[in-house]
């Protein structure tokens, strides 16, 4: 399993003043430091440091299923982290996740969404994987929806 990060080409044309997924420039802003999850280096964006607040989708076309929502990033370039099946810093802040499945057309799988302590992300991912309708798994925060990681094989 690898757990990715966003893109790095991705990451630099907003840092660039590209626009998200509604059109608009992403805001700056200020981190406090704890809950502010940069989606690119996978940590938190460090308390004092600017970053940017944008809308995202993670899916490739619009459909009901492409659900979009407020990201943090590093206002700077960063580091693209994830790419292993090791938790990243980013999925290790709440103590729990909504982790769920998605097919190859991004429609997600019924039944699989679930509230996940932190400690067993991958295992729910790995589990959910075993189904072979399952292209990736999503992991968002359990709190307020915002994508955070996908999961793959």
């Amino acid at each position: 399993m690898h757990i990715h990060a966003l893109p790095t080409d991705l990451v630099r044309d907003l840092q660039n003043g590209g626009t998200d997924a509604h059109g608009n420039a992403p805001e700056r802003a200020v981190s406090i430091g704890v809950g502010m999850p940069c989606r690119h280096c996978m940590k938190n964006v460090p308390e004092g440091d600017e970053m940017l607040i944008l809308a995202h989708r993670p899916f490739a076309e619009l459909h009901p299923y492409a659900e979009s929502g407020p990201i943090f990033l590093c206002a700077a370039p960063c580091v693209r982290g994830g790419g292993s099946s090791d938790l990243p810093p980013v999925l290790t802040n709440s103590p729990t996740y909504l982790v769920k499945a998605y097919d190859a057309r991004e429609r997600i799988i019924y039944g699989t969404g679930a509230i996940t302590p932190s400690d067993q992300i991958t295992s729910r991912a790995a589990t959910l994987m075993e189904d072979p309708h399952v292209a990736f798994v999503d992991v968002r925060s359990a709190k307020n929806n915002c994508y955070l990681a996908r999961i793959t094989r």
